[in-house]
């Protein structure tokens, strides 16, 4: 085995990119006449890559540490209600309020977590229910206008390449994200922490610290994507949430390379993973499939990633087996 193939079955994100690359020219080929270049189909694409997108990466920094945001979908619908209930007479303050309560939400799941030594999907599901339970409550089970057209028109205008403001705030948090999590300290340590948490307590890395400011990263973010949503729709409403919001996201995640097991994936994988839905979602849709064969597809292409970090495995199991044969 090669030297080149050897560093793609190691580097998850390069071979998230490759598969996105693999998904694009399969629907060139599959449909001729469709210009994936075209700014409208670029905007599509943008489109739901800001609608998802912060929530892949919320759910996925949680995951890197070994843990399992599930709340996220419900913080998402809470966070765009809080957005339009409070941002009708200035959008900032709405926003604003909104990415606090998201905030908030995080701490307080991550401290009970802490507290109680409790499981972080146990106590997800629960943040999911009662912030879904809010939303509805806070709303009257009614969905809120948002008056303010302007902010709505010029949050989704489009520009180059298709990319409205509200894909660029989306991009540009995923570039942060990466730059974080690869180039500072703190971000070594939630990959160490993710990797064996017991060793890294052993050198001298605060686990309880990690996670409550990664809970609160996660909550910001999930609440800031409804927000925006809520904003683009000029309208806020309570329902949604595991179908529409968190199967995809997961989806994404794990597309993008992150590893259940924590320790493994980066923010820029997770953009690729879902990149990959964005542009299955629209190459369908330009095929003329029905909306309920996409999640089949989607199946499909996890699959293939299974099977790709299997080979992965097995490689990793003959690369030990001839350095004890032959000595490193």
């Amino acid at each position: 085995m090669t030297r080149a193939v050897e560093i793609w079955f190691l580097n998850r994100t390069l071979r998230s990119y490759t598969l996105l690359l693999l998904v694009i020219l399969v629907f060139t080929f599959l449909a001729p006449g469709f210009d994936f270049l075209s700014a409208r189909t670029l905007s599509s694409v943008f489109q739901y890559f800001a609608t998802i997108g912060l929530v892949a990466l919320a759910l996925g920094l949680t995951m890197i540490v070994r843990e399992f945001d599930i709340s996220v979908a419900g913080m998402m619908s809470l966070g765009g209600c809080i957005a339009v209930l409070f941002g009708n007479e200035s959008a900032l303050v709405g926003l604003a309020l909104a990415v606090f309560v998201g905030c908030a939400g995080g701490v307080l799941q991550s401290y009970l977590m802490i507290k109680f030594n409790l499981s972080s999907v146990a106590v997800t599901l629960g943040g999911l229910l009662t912030w879904l339970g809010l939303a509805y409550v806070i709303t009257g089970n009614q969905t809120i206008p948002f008056n303010q057209m302007d902010v709505a028109i010029a949050i989704n205008t489009t520009w180059f390449l298709g990319l409205s403001p509200r894909a660029l705030v989306v991009i540009a948090l995923f570039v942060v994200a990466a730059l974080f999590v690869g180039l500072t300290r703190v971000g070594r340590d939630m990959v160490a922490i993710g990797s064996h948490r017991n060793a890294s307590v052993v050198a001298g890395i605060n686990p309880n610290r990690i996670l409550l400011g990664v809970f609160s990263v996660s909550g910001a973010l999930a609440s800031l994507a409804g927000a925006m949503l809520s904003f683009g729709l000029s309208s806020a409403s309570p329902s949604g949430g595991v179908t529409d919001v968190l199967v995809p996201a997961v989806a994404a995640v794990i597309l993008g390379g992150v590893s259940l097991s924590g320790g493994v994936g980066r923010p820029m994988g997770i953009a690729a993973g879902m990149l990959i839905l964005c542009v299955t979602r629209t190459g369908l849709t330009s095929l003329g499939v029905d909306p309920y064969v996409h999640d089949v597809v989607t199946g499909l292409i996890l699959l293939v990633v299974a099977i790709t970090d299997g080979a992965h495995l097995r490689m990793r199991l003959h690369q030990g087996i001839r350095v004890v044969r032959n000595g490193p």
